[in-house]
């Protein structure tokens, strides 16, 4: 797939699936409506997450076009096991971005609706990882995936980017988590 029509595919990808997630559904249940009274230092961690996460949701998916020239749309997926940017500290950013949003909403509008939505999620997307993602990247990348998920996170990102053997030959046998 072209750099191109993986760029539109992944754009086309994001406003449906995240929008979704993110916007539509969080809109839904709180109608954006925020509390009267809130703590400053909630409401900045709030942003905080809700700004990280979309920057990082953003990168994820230039990555997956740029480097994997492809989309996270299963119909239409990368070439390339993309293992670079974000991915170098956590298998799933995208996943971790989307939950940091949702995160960050639910403390700025202080909604228990929009806190159980986020457990659902939570429980939905690991499930998700755990029986078919993972699995079928697997099967698609064979040894270099297992090699990456043997050295990169699924969840919590490590602090120190991964490398890679094929770039690092001397961290080949050396376990990197």
């Amino acid at each position: 797939m072209k750099r191109t029509s993986a760029a539109l595919g992944s754009f086309a990808f994001l406003l449906v699936t995240p929008g979704t997630v993110c916007g539509l559904v969080p809109l839904l249940i709180t109608g954006w409506r925020r509390p009267v009274e809130s703590q400053p230092w909630v409401d900045a961690l709030g942003w905080l997450l809700v700004l990280t996460g979309a920057a990082v949701l953003l990168h994820a998916f230039v990555a997956f076009a740029w480097h994997g020239r492809g989309t996270p749309a299963p119909s239409a997926p990368t070439e390339r096991l993309v293992v670079q940017g974000a991915y170098r500290h956590v298998r799933n950013p995208m996943y971790v971005a989307v939950l940091a949003v949702v995160l960050g909403q639910v403390l700025l509008f202080a909604s228990w609706g929009l806190f159980t939505y986020l457990v659902v999620l939570g429980i939905t997307v690991n499930v998700f990882v755990h029986t078919y993602e993972e699995p079928t990247l697997r099967e698609a990348y064979g040894p270099a995936y297992e090699e990456y998920r043997e050295n990169v996170p699924r969840w919590l990102p490590r602090l120190t980017p991964w490398r890679g053997a094929a770039k690092r030959p001397d961290d080949r046998m050396r376990r990197r988590v």
